[in-house]
């Protein structure tokens, strides 16, 4: 009796994901739980774990493919039974579901449209992807051009990407329509540094990272205003009651705390920084959802502490350990991710002492936090040394007035310089 694997639910608006790695090899024993492959989606990455003991039986889709949920991924053999032949592999066009078949069937007719009758398309034993029929008919190419890669010589969305970007072919469009924007193509390298070379494919998470951010630069009106922060004050007070903190609440104190804290404190007074547009309107939420930037070796990610504005100190420190964790060791669920209304980045952990960070849209703020480094400055008209630390705001001025941005930000400055202002809720 085999076991079928199949993709999970990945999550709201997420309906296809990258196989990624494969953990075992057919033949190999199985333990009930165990990780058997990974999947990339465009928002984090999801590990399949083995519905029954037993032994991979069959691997029907290879790594680097794409595939919708509910798609059979390979099956389990019971025990130590022969593999049980699997249904081929349902790629996104063909996963399980009535809708995903339906939507299979969509991509083949919109295939079939473009390149101008059915017979105009090269036989294959399976349609393009949804997402390769929709590039296909967004950039007019013809389809029988087309080299697929996937099974049955599928046509991907990677494969039409692959074609766009060495100029493939394009057939008559049916109708007048505006020319698709040119694709930048990159010269071919010359003598000896084509060899030394190595061409990789991005991830599903890194071309996310470089869409989303190509596209918060296009569409907002960005702009950053910078101050400085004297960091004595939460320094000593970290220094005084790390030890108890820690025995107390389990969790070490660090300083994301209080600049959650003090963000959420200044967003109360300043709610359009903690706002969105959605066309002709602005969406004010009366909720800090704070997203704290993380650095992991796949790209950053921006896993989301919900309700800051409502959690102690020790309990924003405690989220923030739980998510950078789960970051760290790719666990992250599509709901860690979600949600967000303003972001904090710590460039400071990797020596940044001065930085302009991105917006992460739709939000309209992000905080850039940097180094603290020793500075002279000058205290009651005396030249002293203090932990100094250079603030950036970034943010959208088509929602955010110069004035209110430089207010929130002299928020967070005294907050932080004063944080028994935060103990007290000043």
């Amino acid at each position: 009796m085999a076991t079928e694997i199949r993709v999970p639910t990945l999550g709201e608006s997420v309906s296809e994901a990258t196989v990624g790695k494969w953990f075992k090899k057919v033949g190999d024993t199985i333990a009930a739980d165990e990780p058997l492959v990974e999947l990339e989606t465009d928002k984090v990455t999801v590990e399949v774990p083995a519905a029954a003991a037993g032994t991979l039986g069959e691997i029907t889709v290879k790594e680097g493919e794409t595939v919708g949920v509910g798609a059979l991924l390979g099956s389990i053999s019971a025990g130590g039974d022969a593999a049980v032949p699997a249904t081929k592999p349902q790629a996104v066009s063909q996963a399980s579901s009535p809708d995903a078949a339906s939507t299979g069937k969509q991509a083949a007719a919109e295939t079939a449209r473009i390149a101008g009758d059915a017979g105009a398309v090269e036989p294959r034993s399976m349609p393009p992807a949804p997402a390769a029929a929709k590039l296909i008919a967004e950039n007019n190419l013809a389809v029988d051009q087309l080299s697929g890669s996937g099974k049955r010589g599928q046509v991907l969305k990677g494969d039409v990407l692959d074609a766009i970007s060495k100029g493939a072919p394009s057939q008559p469009a049916e109708t007048p329509r505006a020319a698709p924007a040119p694709v930048a193509v990159r010269a071919p390298s010359s003598g000896d540094d084509a060899s030394r070379e190595e061409r990789v494919r991005m991830t599903k998470l890194r071309q996310t990272i470089a869409r989303r951010l190509k596209e918060a630069q296009s569409t907002a009106a960005m702009l950053t205003t910078f101050n400085e922060v004297d960091m004595s004050a939460v320094m000593a007070l970290r220094s005084k009651y790390k030890d108890v903190f820690e025995k107390k609440h389990g969790v070490k104190l660090g300083f994301m705390g209080f600049f959650t804290k003090a963000v959420t404190h200044a967003l109360k007074e300043i709610p359009s920084v903690n706002a969105e547009i959605d066309s002709t309107d602005i969406i004010f939420k009366n909720y800090a959802h704070i997203g704290v930037a993380v650095g992991t070796e796949k790209g950053l990610v921006v896993p989301v502490v919900r309700d800051a504005d409502q959690m102690s100190i020790a309990e924003i420190e405690k989220e923030i350990g739980r998510l950078g964790i789960a970051a760290r060791d790719g666990k992250l669920s599509v709901a860690d991710m979600q949600g967000g209304t303003f972001t904090i980045s710590n460039g400071g952990v990797y020596g940044s002492l001065m930085s302009t960070p991105i917006l992460n849209a739709p939000q309209s703020g992000i905080l850039g936090m940097h180094k603290i480094q020793d500075r002279p400055v000058v205290v009651g008209g005396q030249i002293v040394i203090r932990p100094m630390m250079y603030l950036a705001l970034s943010y959208d001025h088509r929602i955010v007035d110069g004035k209110e941005a430089v207010t929130f930000l002299v928020r967070v400055k005294e907050s932080l310089e004063d944080p028994e202002r935060l103990v007290l809720d000043l």
